[in-house]
């Protein structure tokens, strides 16, 4: 009898440490999730990049200024603060007058918590 009393203690121990660790990895987890997050779900950031992923790499003039107004349809709705840079606009209105159409262009996209931030071309 006191063998088995002793061994439940045991078993009793052993499942409240299990329960402690559980515990601290699932705050670790959710503290890492707070410090990590960019408000944005992983589905919303990779709809929101895939908007201007078109655009890196060479482009026409004509390819350019869709993009600008793809960032300035984006700054316009200026969800929870987000907003997109062109060359160091963030406007909800960057021109695209001095886009030249037949000119082909570098576009660079930066990125910031996981998102476009940055759009730069030249």
């Amino acid at each position: 009898m006191e063998n088995a009393s002793k061994a439940l203690i045991i078993a009793g121990a052993i499942l409240l440490a299990i329960l402690l660790i559980s515990l601290g990895i699932m705050i670790f987890n959710q503290a890492q999730d707070t410090v990590s997050n960019s408000g944005m779900s992983e589905a919303e950031l990779t709809a929101f990049n895939n908007k201007f992923l078109k655009y890196e790499g060479e482009m026409k003039g004509t390819m350019v200024k869709a993009m600008i107004q793809e960032a300035n349809a984006t700054n316009s709705e200026n969800r929870d603060g987000i907003t997109v840079s062109v060359n160091g606009n963030n406007s909800s209105a960057i021109p695209t007058s001095a886009i030249d159409n037949a000119k082909t262009y570098t576009v660079k996209l930066d990125y910031s918590n996981g998102r476009v931030s940055t759009i730069t071309y030249n």
